[in-house]
Protein backbone atom coordinates (compact mmCIF):
# COMPACT_ATOMS: atom_id res chain seq x y z
CA UNK A 1 0.00 0.00 0.00
CA UNK A 2 3.04 2.25 0.80
CA UNK A 3 4.81 1.49 -2.51
CA UNK A 4 0.96 2.44 -3.98
CA UNK A 5 0.41 5.91 -2.47
CA UNK A 6 4.03 6.81 -2.76
CA UNK A 7 3.93 7.47 -6.29
CA UNK A 8 0.23 8.56 -6.26
CA UNK A 9 1.91 11.46 -3.80
CA UNK A 10 4.97 11.92 -6.26
CA UNK A 11 2.42 12.31 -9.35
CA UNK A 12 0.35 14.88 -7.06
CA UNK A 13 3.55 16.80 -6.21
CA UNK A 14 4.85 17.19 -9.66
CA UNK A 15 1.71 18.49 -10.54
CA UNK A 16 1.25 21.19 -8.55
CA UNK A 17 4.82 22.00 -9.19
CA UNK A 18 4.05 22.62 -13.27
CA UNK A 19 0.84 24.30 -11.98
CA UNK A 20 2.26 26.55 -10.00
CA UNK A 21 5.62 27.32 -12.80
CA UNK A 22 3.24 27.39 -15.50
CA UNK A 23 1.15 30.38 -13.30
CA UNK A 24 4.63 32.13 -12.52
CA UNK A 25 5.73 32.05 -16.00
CA UNK A 26 2.61 33.80 -17.05
CA UNK A 27 2.04 36.84 -14.14
CA UNK A 28 5.82 37.47 -14.82
CA UNK A 29 4.98 37.85 -18.46
CA UNK A 30 1.95 39.66 -17.88
CA UNK A 31 4.01 42.47 -15.20
CA UNK A 32 6.96 42.69 -17.52
CA UNK A 33 4.16 44.01 -20.68
CA UNK A 34 2.39 46.15 -18.08
CA UNK A 35 5.31 48.15 -16.81
CA UNK A 36 7.71 48.22 -20.05
CA UNK A 37 4.41 48.81 -22.54
CA UNK A 38 7.02 47.82 -25.13
CA UNK A 39 4.67 49.11 -28.16
CA UNK A 40 4.25 51.79 -26.82
CA UNK A 41 7.51 52.64 -26.15
CA UNK A 42 8.02 52.76 -30.75
CA UNK A 43 8.96 48.90 -30.81
CA UNK A 44 5.82 48.00 -32.68
CA UNK A 45 2.70 45.87 -31.64
CA UNK A 46 3.04 42.12 -33.48
CA UNK A 47 6.60 43.12 -34.71
CA UNK A 48 9.15 43.86 -31.87
CA UNK A 49 10.45 41.99 -28.61
CA UNK A 50 7.50 43.20 -27.04
CA UNK A 51 4.99 40.52 -28.98
CA UNK A 52 7.69 37.74 -28.91
CA UNK A 53 7.81 37.98 -25.09
CA UNK A 54 4.35 38.10 -24.69
CA UNK A 55 3.57 35.41 -26.98
CA UNK A 56 6.44 33.03 -25.56
CA UNK A 57 5.38 33.52 -22.14
CA UNK A 58 1.62 32.86 -22.26
CA UNK A 59 2.32 29.71 -25.04
CA UNK A 60 4.82 28.26 -22.30
CA UNK A 61 2.62 28.82 -19.30
CA UNK A 62 0.30 27.31 -20.84
CA UNK A 63 1.80 24.63 -21.98
CA UNK A 64 2.91 24.13 -18.39
CA UNK A 65 -0.41 24.63 -17.20
CA UNK A 66 -1.54 21.51 -19.59
CA UNK A 67 1.37 19.45 -18.77
CA UNK A 68 0.15 19.63 -15.01
CA UNK A 69 -3.74 19.90 -15.57
CA UNK A 70 -3.33 16.51 -17.75
CA UNK A 71 -1.57 14.43 -14.70
CA UNK A 72 -4.32 12.20 -12.82
CA UNK A 73 -7.27 12.67 -14.68
CA UNK A 74 -10.05 9.52 -14.32
CA UNK A 75 -10.64 7.96 -17.90
CA UNK A 76 -14.13 9.40 -18.47
CA UNK A 77 -12.32 13.12 -17.69
CA UNK A 78 -9.91 12.81 -20.07
CA UNK A 79 -13.00 11.24 -22.74
CA UNK A 80 -14.99 14.59 -21.79
CA UNK A 81 -12.03 16.85 -22.54
CA UNK A 82 -12.66 16.37 -26.45
CA UNK A 83 -16.09 17.27 -26.08
CA UNK A 84 -15.43 20.25 -24.33
CA UNK A 85 -12.94 21.25 -27.55
CA UNK A 86 -15.09 20.01 -29.97
CA UNK A 87 -18.06 22.36 -28.93
CA UNK A 88 -16.06 25.62 -27.84
CA UNK A 89 -14.79 25.14 -31.87
CA UNK A 90 -17.98 24.52 -33.27
CA UNK A 91 -20.20 27.31 -31.32
CA UNK A 92 -17.35 29.72 -31.55
CA UNK A 93 -16.01 29.32 -34.95
CA UNK A 94 -20.00 29.91 -35.95
CA UNK A 95 -20.56 32.67 -33.72
CA UNK A 96 -17.01 34.39 -35.47
CA UNK A 97 -18.30 33.68 -38.92
CA UNK A 98 -21.86 35.19 -37.60
CA UNK A 99 -20.12 38.09 -36.21
CA UNK A 100 -21.89 37.85 -33.17
CA UNK A 101 -21.02 40.34 -30.68
CA UNK A 102 -19.77 37.74 -28.02
CA UNK A 103 -17.49 35.36 -27.99
CA UNK A 104 -19.44 32.15 -26.77
CA UNK A 105 -16.22 29.84 -27.35
CA UNK A 106 -15.76 28.41 -24.11
CA UNK A 107 -18.91 26.67 -23.12
CA UNK A 108 -17.03 23.51 -23.45
CA UNK A 109 -14.52 25.43 -20.82
CA UNK A 110 -17.00 26.10 -18.18
CA UNK A 111 -18.74 22.51 -18.74
CA UNK A 112 -16.02 20.58 -18.00
CA UNK A 113 -14.67 22.88 -14.92
CA UNK A 114 -17.83 22.00 -13.50
CA UNK A 115 -18.12 18.27 -13.88
CA UNK A 116 -14.34 17.59 -13.51
CA UNK A 117 -12.64 20.10 -11.62
CA UNK A 118 -10.36 22.97 -12.04
CA UNK A 119 -7.64 20.81 -13.46
CA UNK A 120 -9.68 19.10 -16.27
CA UNK A 121 -11.39 22.79 -17.06
CA UNK A 122 -8.10 24.43 -17.41
CA UNK A 123 -6.77 21.66 -19.81
CA UNK A 124 -10.00 21.88 -21.96
CA UNK A 125 -9.66 25.89 -22.24
CA UNK A 126 -6.22 25.85 -23.49
CA UNK A 127 -5.97 22.92 -25.49
CA UNK A 128 -8.98 24.09 -27.19
CA UNK A 129 -7.84 27.64 -28.12
CA UNK A 130 -4.56 25.46 -29.23
CA UNK A 131 -5.91 23.07 -31.88
CA UNK A 132 -8.45 25.98 -32.89
CA UNK A 133 -5.55 28.50 -33.62
CA UNK A 134 -3.35 25.50 -35.12
CA UNK A 135 -6.39 24.25 -37.35
CA UNK A 136 -8.91 26.94 -38.49
CA UNK A 137 -7.91 30.69 -36.70
CA UNK A 138 -3.76 31.10 -35.97
CA UNK A 139 -4.51 34.77 -33.71
CA UNK A 140 -6.49 32.82 -31.15
CA UNK A 141 -3.93 30.54 -29.81
CA UNK A 142 -1.83 32.85 -27.33
CA UNK A 143 -5.44 33.53 -25.87
CA UNK A 144 -4.75 29.73 -24.52
CA UNK A 145 -3.83 31.17 -21.45
CA UNK A 146 -6.96 33.12 -21.14
CA UNK A 147 -9.37 29.66 -21.76
CA UNK A 148 -7.09 28.07 -19.24
CA UNK A 149 -7.60 30.74 -16.45
CA UNK A 150 -12.01 30.22 -17.63
CA UNK A 151 -11.59 26.66 -17.31
CA UNK A 152 -9.90 26.59 -13.99
CA UNK A 153 -12.00 29.71 -11.92
CA UNK A 154 -15.30 27.60 -13.22
CA UNK A 155 -13.78 24.85 -11.64
CA UNK A 156 -12.96 26.46 -7.92
CA UNK A 157 -16.46 28.30 -8.03
CA UNK A 158 -18.54 25.03 -9.06
CA UNK A 159 -16.65 23.67 -6.35
CA UNK A 160 -18.11 26.42 -3.59
CA UNK A 161 -21.31 25.72 -4.91
CA UNK A 162 -21.88 28.32 -7.70
CA UNK A 163 -23.93 26.00 -9.09
CA UNK A 164 -26.21 25.29 -6.88
CA UNK A 165 -28.78 27.91 -7.52
CA UNK A 166 -29.85 29.92 -10.90
CA UNK A 167 -28.84 33.85 -10.05
CA UNK A 168 -25.00 32.53 -9.10
CA UNK A 169 -23.04 31.53 -12.36
CA UNK A 170 -24.43 34.99 -14.03
CA UNK A 171 -22.67 36.56 -10.83
CA UNK A 172 -19.55 34.26 -11.43
CA UNK A 173 -19.27 34.69 -14.94
CA UNK A 174 -19.21 38.76 -14.60
CA UNK A 175 -15.98 38.43 -12.30
CA UNK A 176 -14.65 35.72 -14.33
CA UNK A 177 -14.87 38.17 -17.61
CA UNK A 178 -13.11 40.98 -15.50
CA UNK A 179 -10.47 38.70 -14.25
CA UNK A 180 -10.22 37.48 -18.61
CA UNK A 181 -10.22 40.82 -19.54
CA UNK A 182 -7.33 41.40 -17.71
CA UNK A 183 -5.46 38.61 -18.94
CA UNK A 184 -6.08 39.19 -22.68
CA UNK A 185 -5.16 42.66 -22.75
CA UNK A 186 -1.57 42.48 -22.95
CA UNK A 187 -2.02 40.21 -25.76
CA UNK A 188 -4.24 41.91 -27.73
CA UNK A 189 -2.02 45.21 -27.20
CA UNK A 190 1.00 43.65 -27.81
CA UNK A 191 0.71 40.78 -29.98
CA UNK A 192 -1.54 42.10 -32.32
CA UNK A 193 -1.89 45.72 -31.83
CA UNK A 194 -5.32 45.84 -30.59
CA UNK A 195 -6.77 44.63 -33.88
CA UNK A 196 -9.96 42.20 -33.24
CA UNK A 197 -11.62 39.46 -35.57
CA UNK A 198 -14.73 41.20 -34.30
CA UNK A 199 -14.92 44.44 -36.13
CA UNK A 200 -17.54 46.01 -33.37
CA UNK A 201 -14.80 45.39 -30.67
CA UNK A 202 -11.77 46.89 -32.52
CA UNK A 203 -14.13 49.83 -33.51
CA UNK A 204 -14.50 50.63 -29.32
CA UNK A 205 -10.61 49.72 -28.58
CA UNK A 206 -10.03 53.12 -31.46
CA UNK A 207 -12.65 54.74 -29.70
CA UNK A 208 -11.36 54.97 -26.31
CA UNK A 209 -7.49 55.30 -28.33
CA UNK A 210 -8.92 58.15 -29.90
CA UNK A 211 -10.04 59.88 -26.65
CA UNK A 212 -6.59 59.26 -25.19
CA UNK A 213 -6.36 56.08 -23.26
CA UNK A 214 -3.19 54.10 -24.55
CA UNK A 215 -2.75 50.84 -26.52
CA UNK A 216 -2.99 48.74 -22.87
CA UNK A 217 -5.84 50.78 -21.35
CA UNK A 218 -7.81 50.58 -24.42
CA UNK A 219 -7.59 47.32 -24.91
CA UNK A 220 -8.33 46.68 -21.08
CA UNK A 221 -11.20 48.64 -21.11
CA UNK A 222 -12.68 46.86 -24.16
CA UNK A 223 -12.32 43.37 -22.49
CA UNK A 224 -14.50 45.03 -19.26
CA UNK A 225 -17.38 45.90 -22.06
CA UNK A 226 -17.21 42.77 -24.09
CA UNK A 227 -15.69 39.44 -21.69
CA UNK A 228 -18.06 40.11 -18.59
CA UNK A 229 -21.49 39.97 -20.55
CA UNK A 230 -19.69 37.01 -22.71
CA UNK A 231 -19.01 34.98 -19.51
CA UNK A 232 -22.25 36.10 -17.86
CA UNK A 233 -24.29 33.98 -21.20
CA UNK A 234 -22.01 31.64 -20.41
CA UNK A 235 -21.64 30.40 -17.21
CA UNK A 236 -25.96 30.86 -17.14
CA UNK A 237 -26.40 28.78 -20.69
CA UNK A 238 -23.86 25.98 -18.68
CA UNK A 239 -25.76 26.20 -15.95
CA UNK A 240 -29.05 25.19 -18.19
CA UNK A 241 -27.43 22.53 -20.25
CA UNK A 242 -26.38 20.72 -17.15
CA UNK A 243 -29.44 20.72 -14.61
CA UNK A 244 -30.96 19.62 -17.89
CA UNK A 245 -28.81 16.45 -17.49
CA UNK A 246 -29.67 13.43 -16.12
CA UNK A 247 -28.59 13.57 -12.58
CA UNK A 248 -27.44 9.68 -12.99
CA UNK A 249 -24.63 11.19 -15.33
CA UNK A 250 -23.68 14.35 -13.48
CA UNK A 251 -22.74 11.98 -10.41
CA UNK A 252 -20.87 9.54 -12.30
CA UNK A 253 -17.98 12.65 -11.63
CA UNK A 254 -16.16 12.09 -8.65
CA UNK A 255 -15.69 15.89 -8.70
CA UNK A 256 -19.70 16.43 -8.31
CA UNK A 257 -20.20 14.26 -5.65
CA UNK A 258 -17.54 14.86 -3.67
CA UNK A 259 -18.26 18.88 -3.93
CA UNK A 260 -21.81 18.64 -4.00
CA UNK A 261 -21.38 20.66 -6.64
CA UNK A 262 -25.30 20.89 -7.64
CA UNK A 263 -26.36 20.51 -4.19
CA UNK A 264 -27.18 17.15 -3.46
CA UNK A 265 -26.24 14.65 -2.11
CA UNK A 266 -25.94 10.47 -3.16
CA UNK A 267 -25.44 7.87 -0.80
CA UNK A 268 -22.20 5.75 -2.50
CA UNK A 269 -19.66 3.53 -2.27
CA UNK A 270 -16.37 4.88 -0.63
CA UNK A 271 -14.22 6.30 -3.31
CA UNK A 272 -11.31 4.64 -5.29
CA UNK A 273 -7.59 6.08 -5.18
CA UNK A 274 -8.30 7.79 -8.61
CA UNK A 275 -11.71 8.98 -7.60
CA UNK A 276 -10.00 10.98 -4.60
CA UNK A 277 -7.63 11.92 -7.05
CA UNK A 278 -9.60 13.68 -9.53
CA UNK A 279 -12.01 15.34 -6.58
CA UNK A 280 -8.75 17.30 -5.72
Amino acid sequence: MAQQVQPQQSRTVSQVLLLVLGALVIVATYVYLVLARPAEAGEGAGAGPGSLIALGGYLIGSALIISGAMRNLTTMTLALIPVGIAINIVVGQVNTVLGGPLYLDSIGTVAVGVLAGPAAGAATGALSNVIWGLTINPPLMPFAVTAAEIGLLAGLFARLGAFRRPWWPPLVGLLVGVVSAIISAPISAFVFGAVDVSAGRSAITAAFLAYGASLLGASTLQGFLSDPADKMVTFFVVYLILVALPSRFRYRFPFVQRHRVFGKRKARATPTTEERSEAQ
